[in-house]
Parts: structure tokens; sequence; C-alpha cells
């Protein structure tokens, strides 16, 4: 990073007067800009289908991603854009350990700190004394690490999407500056409280201090004002209609209160069906709306009574609903041991993980956003969301979709996960939605929902680097350049590889068939539909202007704007 001069900064420290210049409340951290240069910074680097290790390959809508999720993100930028209504993200809480799995240190080393910051010279002479109560230093990474993920996840949001943040009181204040730049303030929706943990300490000093029990949840909306409301769980069996009008079951009301004292009105003694109140008594509606009462047949003489029928239609705005509490209590949504117990149940094992999120918590979270959208996960871990999402497709015909994204940390040897026989976390995860998904069919027999997903792997790009400029090359190079693609590469990459070029989504469903003995892979249609696409243009590596009737070695099909299809052939 070149050093420069803050000559504005300068001038003012050598006056003795306030000099005029531009002044702004922010929040910055050395590495700031740089994260900023690393999230627009371009890739070459592609996704690699899985088809051994997903489930349902052809049909499924899930996609779980195996790599570094900044240059994942980078991927999907074309391909969902503004599609993805929820983001849930448990990141590293920055406690300062580095243990089993999750890189939880991101503390700048002290040397790099003060060379980035310029507190030294470069012979490492003092410039300032920094202030060692903040250790600005201890939460600079992390700030850069989260900074740069969160540029690129707000472009995915849709306008009405949410995304929630699991964290701590570590980076707490950190992560809601930083919120509240990429999202924006008034796009703040509040903090959800979870119960973490019922369980006190009761040994060594610990048990006299303060002790933590809850964990905060930041909600945030790309647009708030566009997000029409939260999917809230009804209250059943609060609103009854035990009498029979005119219409079918309704409820009788009285309409009639006292006419005595501060309670007389003589102008709201009318009649009603012939009828005025009863000695006393004056109506509780005025005589406009009585009238419209009359007209519509909503009021009739039960037992000589003048009484108002209510019937379901005229109640809809009258249903009841659990809020959305930002309080979400352990015997509700169960704590961080929950969590734990749940997934060593599921893999059968002890794994190891001691703050694995619990499948009832997720469960709420997705519940308040509705039954049918996609939701991302980019610190996916163990895969809970995933797991909840199968869950509530199974118990509510839901139409979730999951994309977890994890890179492929390596399980330490001696960890109770090496010992499972896991090489690394992506391979719990994987595990755990395979597990989740026939959980979630067994009990819930006779559901209709997907159980597979779709697995890709990030790499280098497709294509082969170019070494050369065109005046490098000689008559002995040109061998090399028959294909550009390299050798290890299959249709099947390519195909995806052309769809995140053309912004196309990779969880469509796919049919393989035969054309003249090749093999055509259709993507976003069946064979059928292919045969019924007019639409089409062929484009052949070894016949660009389709003359040639011999068939291809490879081929692929544009994208058909009526079918939205792509085909690629080998």
């Amino acid at each position: 990073m070149k050093k420069a001069v803050n000559f504005d900064l300068l001038r003012q420290m050598l006056s003795g007067d306030v000099l005029e210049g531009d002044e702004a409340y922010e929040f910055t951290w050395v590495g700031k800009k740089a994260a900023i240069v690393e999230a627009n910074k371009p890739i070459r680097k592609t996704l690699r289908p899985c088809k051994e290790d997903s489930v349902n390959w052809d049909t499924t809508e899930n996609l779980y991603i195996e790599g570094d999720n900044l240059e994942v993100l980078k991927l999907l930028q074309e391909s969902y854009l503004g599609a993805i209504k929820v983001i849930y993200i448990d990141p590293p809480y920055n406690t300062g350990s580095d243990t089993f799995m999750y890189p939880d240190n991101y503390r700048m080393d002290k040397d790099e700190y003060s060379i980035e910051s310029g507190s030294v010279d470069e012979e490492g002479n003092h410039l300032f004394k920094e202030n060692n109560a903040s250790n600005p230093r201890f939460h600079s990474t992390w700030c850069s690490m989260m900074y740069s993920r969160l540029l690129l996840a707000r472009n995915l949001l849709s306008d009405d999407g949410v995304i929630f943040i699991s964290i701590d009181e570590r980076e707490y204040a950190n992560i809601r500056d930083i919120c509240d730049e990429v999202f924006g303030e008034k796009n703040y929706f509040g903090d959800l409280v979870w119960e973490a943990t019922t369980q006190p300490i009761n040994a060594g000093s610990a048990r006299f201090g303060l002790q933590k029990k809850t964990e905060p949840i930041l909600v945030y909306g790309k647009c708030k004002n566009k997000v029409a409301g939260f999917t809230l769980e009804e209250i059943e069996g609060n609103l009854s209609y035990p009498h029979r009008g005119k219409f079918g079951p309704c409820r009788f009301e009285i309409i009639e209160k006292s006419d005595s004292g501060d309670y007389s009105r003589p102008s709201m003694k009318f009649q009603i069906l012939g009828q005025y109140p009863r000695d006393g008594k004056r109506w509780q509606i005025g005589e406009d709306t009585a009238r419209q009462l009359e007209k519509e047949g909503k009021v009739e003489i039960v037992d000589g009574i003048v009484k108002k029928a209510v019937y379901p239609e005229d109640e809809l705005d009258k249903r009841q609903y659990k809020p959305f509490w930002s309080l979400l209590l352990a015997d509700a949504v169960g704590t961080a041991q929950t969590g734990k117990d749940e997934f060593n149940s599921i893999m059968e094992t002890p794994m190891g993980f001691d703050t694995v999120k619990p499948t009832a918590l997720m469960k709420k979270l997705l519940s308040y956003m509705g039954d049918n959208y996609t939701v991302l996960d980019f610190f996916s871990g163990t895969a809970t969301t995933a797991d909840a999402c199968l869950q509530l497709n199974a118990s509510t015909q839901g139409k979730r979709k999951f994309i977890m994204v994890q890179i492929d940390e390596k399980c330490k040897v001696g960890t109770d996960a090496y010992s499972a026989g896991y090489s690394n976390i992506c391979e719990i995860g994987k595990e755990r939605i395979r597990r989740a998904a026939k959980k979630a069919a067994t009990e819930n027999s006779g559901a209709s929902f997907d159980t597979g997903f779709r697995v890709l792997k990030l790499d280098s790009s497709n294509m082969k680097d170019v070494y050369y400029a065109p005046a490098e090359y000689e008559q002995g190079m040109l061998s090399g350049l028959e294909s550009n693609i390299k050798e290890d590469r299959t249709d099947l990459d390519l195909l995806f590889g052309c769809l995140l070029e053309w912004g196309l989504p990779l969880s469509e469903r796919m049919t393989v068939f035969q054309i003249d003995g090749v093999e055509v892979y259709a993507y976003g249609m069946d064979a059928e539909e292919y045969r019924g696409c007019k639409d089409g243009m062929v484009f052949y590596e070894n016949d660009i202007d389709n003359q040639s009737h011999t068939p291809p070695s490879r081929c692929l099909l544009a994208l058909r704007t009526e079918c939205r299809s792509l085909l690629c052939a080998a």
C-alpha cells in the first residue's frame, strides 16, 4: 500500500485556528479501503459440478457450494442478483481462539498493524503513542473480512429481502456500524435477543460475575419499506360462530347499551327492524350504520331482541396472530446446548461442536419470511440452516430453497469429527443435509418436498491461462492453441461456467438425453420441451456456420428467451 501525507490534517495540526474543510462522522479502520478494493476485484474462478456428492442432481433446486465465501459471492453476483429473499449468517465471533475448525481469531499481527496504520516509520520508530485500551488491531482484520462480504451479499438480496446476523458482544458495535453503512441505518429493523443458555456457571470466580445468557441477532432489510410484513402464526380458536343466521354460521352480538346517566343519548333511540331499544337502553350504533346493516341483512330479531349477525368474512381483519417478539426464549427455540445435542444426535456420534444453533431457532426465523423463497447462508458451518429449511418444507409443504456456502476447512487430527471419519467441514455439512432430509421425510410421511441438493466446488477457470502476447507466438506454438479449454474439464463444467457467465441460476432442473448419438444436457427443460422449442440457435465448435451435418464434438445452444433453456452436448 502506497503511503501519502494527509495535508489537510497536517495543516490543521500546525495551525492554532480551526481551518475550513470537509468533516464527516464516519466509521473506519486500518484496511477498510483494501476491503472495498477486494470486494470489487474480479476473479478468474468457476464453480464445478460434483454429481457424486449430490442428491437428486437433475431435479433439486438446493445448492451446496464448497469454497471461500468471498470468491463464491463474487461468482453468484450475476446469477442471483436481487434474487435472495433471506440471508442468515453466523460468522466467526473473533473470540481470539483458534481451536476446532473455525478460525475465530482475526486479530492483526502487531507489527502488521503498526505498519499499515502508520504508527511506525520504515525504520520502526514510533510516530505516536497508540491507545492500548482500545486494541484496534484486534478488530481491523475482522471488520475487513465482514465488510467485503456484506457489500457483495447486499447485491444478492431482493428489495424485500432481509438479512439475519448472529453475533456476540465482542464485535457487536462494529457489525452494527458496518451494517448501517452497507444496508443503511434506515433499513435496520432491530435486534432479536436469543436466550442462548439456561445453565449458569456454578464453579470458581465466574459464579460471582456477570454471566452471559443471551446473544443478539441483527435484522436488516435491503429496502425496509419494501418489506410488506412478516408472516405470523395465526392463533386458532379465538373466534367462534355458534349461531345460525340468514347466511350461515355466525355470532349474534347485542347492539344495545345503558341509556342512564352519562351514557344517555336520545339521538340513539330509533327503530331497527321496526323495534326501538328496550326500556333503559339505547343503540350502540348510529342510524346510518343501522340502515346499512338492515340493507345487508345483518341484523336480526333473536328472542325478541335486535342483534347484529357477525359472519366469518366480516372479521378477516380481526384474526389473532402471535406477534414477532424480539425476545426468543429457550423453551420456544432451544439453546446452544440444544443445538449441540441435536447435531450429535443426527450424526450419531459426538462431533466436537459447542456453538451450534438449534434448528428450532432457525425455523422460527425462516417461518417469518413466508414459504416460497431462497435462503443463503455463506457461513454455513454444520448446515443448520439447510436442516431447518428441510424440516419446515416437510411440515408445511413449503417451497423454500437453500444455498449453503462453506470453505473446506480441514478437520484437525485428534478432534471428534476427524475421529468420526470426516476430513473437512464440508463433508460434515453435506452428510448432515442427507440425514436431515431422510429424517424429515420419515417424520412427515407423505409430504412432498425437495430432499436433494446440488454440490458445486470452487475452482480455477475452465480456460487455459494466456502467457504470451500475440506478437510472442511462434509457429511451433500453434498446436497448443487447438483448444483453450483445460484438459481436465468436462462438458458439465463448461455448462455451469456458461450459466455463471450468462447470469442464469444454477439450480434449474436438468435432463440428459440423446440426439443422433450425442449426449445433450437440457437445462431448465426436459427432452419433450426441448423438441417443442422452435426459436433456438445451435453453435458448433467444428461447424460455426451450421452447414455441416457432422455430429459435433461439443455444442452449446444459445439462451432461448421464451423457454429459458441452455443445452450442452458432448
